[in-house]
């Protein structure tokens, strides 16, 4: 029983990765030239899974816990966005996300580079420990750059 429960466990995540049309890509874009920061963005759908909802639950912790003051000078912010939501299309299809997604969007005097963490996230979206310690190395290894 235990066997099958694990098996159908990693078809459901391999669906959702699939359906998550996940890409492990950096971007260059550009902004205002005076703009440096990172941008966190959590895509969502409006349906939503346990390791979605574990996904920005742990962002949120690590953002909060680790990079408060960062939070709080805008050196840092995180977004939520619903990917269904008519006013979120232009900023979905920048992203290309199209159901839940996780994405830092480091923006270096104004040029971004989009760093696609969807696959870190559903890997590790339910083990808050592990998740949280990584994200927060992504994290401080992306503002030293800046």
């Amino acid at each position: 029983m235990s066997k099958t429960i694990q098996f159908l466990s990693v078809i459901v995540i391999g669906l959702i990765l699939t359906s998550c049309n996940a890409q492990d890509k950096k971007k260059p874009d550009s902004v205002g030239k005076s703009v440096t920061k990172i941008e966190v963005l959590d895509f969502h759908s409006t349906h939503r899974c346990m390791t979605c909802n574990a996904i920005e639950a742990n962002t949120k912790y690590t953002l909060e816990t680790y990079f408060s003051q960062e939070l709080k000078d805008n050196k840092i912010t995180f977004q939520v966005i619903n990917v269904d939501e008519k006013e979120h299309e232009k900023i979905a299809e920048k992203f290309e996300a199209s159901g839940t997604s996780l994405f830092l969007n480091v923006i270096k005097n104004g040029k971004e580079t989009q760093i696609d963490l969807t696959n870190f996230a559903f890997m590790n979206g339910n083990n808050q420990q592990v998740f949280s310690k990584e994200l927060k190395i992504k994290i401080e290894n992306e503002l030293k750059a800046l």
